[in-house]
């Protein structure tokens, strides 16, 4: 695969300290993806910019760096939420490949639009779905996939924050407690986490979902969502909160053979056995998977993910399950929202949502 040459933009704390070491690690490995340009509106993001990529060409909005820079590949979506349905658009415009970071846009109807155009364009729009590339949910996916608990028929997520996660000093450090700039508050920024998991180790999309949020802050995003997901064949409860005591995941797995419980890096897998006399033996074992769960940054998981993306790009995968994965989740995340907003109603699923049109080597979403 030659190598490839790649823009960021927006250079705040995951771009920082999540993207930039990923890309300098990937290039010391012969990757071949390249920082070549960089674009920031704040003067101070710029500078820092100019320091970790001391080649790279420095501007000041999107629209500026890809009308100048003629001979690029990608495009690295790192702004807030809020623009990143009109950045990447746009770079796909030009031809351009484009890994846009979670939430793939602040509504349903954005996400359709960028996974439509991906496909139309014949570019690549993969997600910044980086919980993948844990190695504790890895173990989980190698495990269920081992069929050890049978077929998962309910799932628990909690993820546990004492506060939201603050951008740079330089710029509005709180922007995710505004929803003009973040879309919503802790359903969005972990929801998409949240639901692209369940959709993988349930192998299905939801039918339904009830939801319950509260503001406690006083802002106009939510710092807790509590939600039940109905899927073909199994329920999902989560639970996403900044108001927790302690920073922490945990997620439980069921099956009627089982169960896989994990708490950040330690896995639990509990298996029953029916005894001659009719009783159960349990059996129980753990282990630990070093994945960093306290690093915000989570530079090995974006390696991963730096290598996911280069490997999309040489199969021509230009909207793939990661891209369907993404429009569903922000489809979910805007039901939740609906269901909270009317007491909690249960919102069905499917409506109104993109039908996915095998088209070659592309999934095609087109509004239905």
């Amino acid at each position: 695969m030659r190598n490839l040459r790649g823009a960021i933009v927006g250079y705040g704390f995951i771009a920082e300290k999540g993207h930039a070491p990923a890309y300098r690690a990937t290039e010391k490995a012969g990757l071949g993806l390249e920082i070549v340009a960089i674009a920031d509106g704040c003067p101070a993001r710029r500078d820092k910019a100019a320091q970790d990529f001391p080649g790279a060409r420095i501007y000041t909005d999107h629209a500026t760096l890809l009308s100048r820079e003629v001979e690029l590949d990608f495009v690295d979506v790192s702004t807030p939420p809020s623009s990143h349905a009109e950045v990447s658009i746009a770079a796909l415009e030009r031809g351009l490949h484009v890994l846009c970071e979670k939430p793939l846009a602040t509504s349903f109807a954005d996400a359709a639009r960028m996974a439509a155009h991906a496909s139309r364009v014949g570019r690549v729009l993969l997600p910044c779905h980086n919980y993948k590339h844990a190695p504790v949910v890895r173990a989980v996916d190698s495990a269920l996939a081992s069929g050890v608990i049978g077929e998962v028929q309910l799932v628990t997520m909690q993820t546990f924050r004492n506060t939201h996660a603050r951008g740079t000093a330089e710029w509005r450090p709180d922007w995710r407690r505004e929803r003009a700039i973040a879309g919503g508050g802790i359903g969005m920024d972990h929801g998409p986490h949240t639901f692209y998991l369940a959709f993988d180790w349930l192998g299905a999309y939801p039918t339904s979902i009830t939801a319950k949020t509260s503001a406690l802050s006083g802002r106009d995003t939510e710092d807790n969502l509590s939600c039940t997901i109905t899927f073909p064949h199994a329920l999902v409860n989560a639970h996403l909160t900044w108001t927790a005591g302690v920073r922490r995941v945990i997620y439980t797995l069921h099956g009627p053979r089982g169960a896989i419980v994990v708490e950040d890096d330690d896995v639990q897998i509990t298996l029953s056995h029916q005894q001659a006399g009719g009783g159960i033996e349990w059996e129980t074992v753990r282990q630990s998977v070093s994945s960093s769960w306290m690093d915000a940054s989570h530079v090995s998981w974006f390696s991963s993910l730096l290598e996911q993306f280069a490997l999309t790009i040489e199969r021509n995968e230009y909207v793939s399950k990661e891209t369907t994965d993404a429009v569903r989740s922000i489809e979910l995340i805007e039901a939740a929202y609906a269901s909270a907003a009317r007491n909690s109603i249960d919102v069905p699923l499917g409506q109104a949502r993109p039908q996915a049109v095998t088209v070659g080597p592309m999934l095609a979403l087109e509004q239905g």
